[in-house]
């Protein structure tokens, strides 16, 4: 166990229980949600068995999934399942060994790794949004819709809980954000950066009084059916987080405010006066190598090549990329102990693009050190190697949005379709 995790079950959701777009035409993680199905991922096949309404996300009931996985694995007649912490590097007898520790690392276990790679670790605080039951929910100032009313896998179009704010809320909102009592950190996690994709709401709130407005309370493409010709300053939404619908995940709300202040504070939303927490906001420190220079291009420690590392370690961020990463280093090992050759999939595609990232495709930048930094990475398109777009038969030219949108559907083409081959000579070789 660690401070993060709460059940003894695989695959356990300690974060959302979203795994985001599932959009495979226009959105990275959403092709990357196809790529996995089309290799056969069982976190996807879990994801889908127990998907929820949450509008154009994959949302997942935490406890169904995790049940699933725990189950396809324990009944498995290949597998065989033994608990025990691993303190230290694996005995030396273990001949092929995946490393998937995330998102917490114990100390011994990290402290070797950092001896065999040479590399100081590097690490980031990850945050935790609260759950709300939602009986406690005053429905009578909030309301059910997806933003632009956008029905995704399981849902109907209206899965979200909107809580609007005035100016005025909004305003003494941000103003208890910045006085809120904070977590206090130990002196060496100070110099600890946060991932920019999942920052705590109070530290977006300190870039400037606006940004909560530009990014998880956005009021953009809903109408409050209680009052329709008023236009919201600000909207906070919740996500369905369990199949029976008693429990919703307060969106884009990862805090490091201490428990009282978080109670006060968010108890300061329009229609959550009353609301009763079933879990509060909280972080958790994730640890991960310097993988452009310790690992190959099949993720084997470079030191010690017996060791392959997958998941979070390894510079990715998210589940589903989690997910993905892990499901290549099975492969690769599998293919390995067959005697067959490791071919990494295609940088066109999500996969690939995942992989090239963590292996040395990113553009590093140096700081005032000189040294270079490696940072973790949802997947998106900008991993992905340029496409040009095609011109509408129609002779008129693509502008703005319609261009973005037509060149992430040509990616998005060029990957299923490259995923598909490299799955198939994949097949065809180990069929040889």
């Amino acid at each position: 166990m660690t401070e993060a995790h709460k059940t003894a079950g695989f695959a356990e959701l300690v974060c959302s229980n979203s795994f985001r777009s599932d959009d495979a035409e226009s959105n990275a993680v959403g092709l990357l949600h196809e790529e996995m199905r089309r290799a056969n991922s069982l976190i996807m096949t879990a994801g889908d068995a127990h998907k929820l309404p949450a509008g154009g996300a994959l949302a997942v009931d935490r406890d169904g999934f995790s049940t699933h996985v725990t189950k396809t694995l324990t009944s498995h007649p290949m597998v065989k399942i033994e608990r025990g912490e691993i303190a230290g590097k694996p005995p030396e007898e273990w001949d092929s060994v995946i490393i998937a520790t995330g998102p917490l690392t114990s100390k011994a276990l990290g402290e070797a790794v950092r001896k065999l790679t040479g590399e100081d670790e590097l690490a980031f605080f990850d945050a935790i949004a609260p759950i709300v039951h939602k009986d406690s929910i005053d429905m009578s100032t909030c309301w059910f819709q997806s933003r632009y009313d956008k029905a995704g896998p399981g849902g109907t179009g209206a899965d979200y809980i909107n809580c609007p704010m005035d100016e005025a809320q909004y305003n003494a909102f941000i103003d208890a954000l910045l006085a809120g009592e904070k977590t206090e950190f130990h002196e060496w996690e100070k110099d600890t950066p946060y991932f920019e994709g999942c920052l705590p709401i109070e530290v977006m709130s300190e870039r400037g009084r606006e940004t909560l407005r530009h990014g998880p309370m956005k009021p953009v493409g809903l109408t409050n059916p209680h009052a329709p010709d008023i236009k919201a300053h600000a909207i906070v939404q919740l996500r369905q987080d369990n199949a029976l619908g008693t429990l919703w995940n307060m969106v884009g709300f990862q805090t490091k405010l201490k428990y009282g202040a978080q109670s006060d504070i968010f108890r300061m939303i329009p229609g959550l006066e009353n609301a009763v927490f079933a879990r509060l906001g909280g972080l958790h420190r994730n640890t991960f190598l310097n993988s452009p220079k310790v690992l190959d291009e099949s993720l084997r420690l470079r030191a010690e090549p017996r060791l392959r590392f997958a998941g979070q370690i390894t510079g990715v961020e998210g589940y589903v990329e989690s997910a993905a990463i892990g499901l290549l280093t099975g492969r690769f090992a599998a293919a390995e102990k067959l005697g067959l050759a490791i071919t990494p999939p295609p940088v066109t595609t999500a996969m690939g693009a995942l992989i090239n990232h963590i292996t040395g495709g990113h553009l590093a930048h140096e700081d005032d050190s000189g040294s270079r930094s490696f940072q973790p990475m949802n997947v998106n398109f900008g991993l992905f190697p340029p496409i040009e777009v095609p011109k509408p038969t129609d002779g008129k030219r693509l502008r703005g949005k319609e261009k973005g949108r037509a060149r992430k559907r040509a990616m998005s083409m060029r990957a299923l379709a490259d995923i598909d081959a490299w799955l198939g000579r994949a097949v065809n070789v180990a069929a040889e």
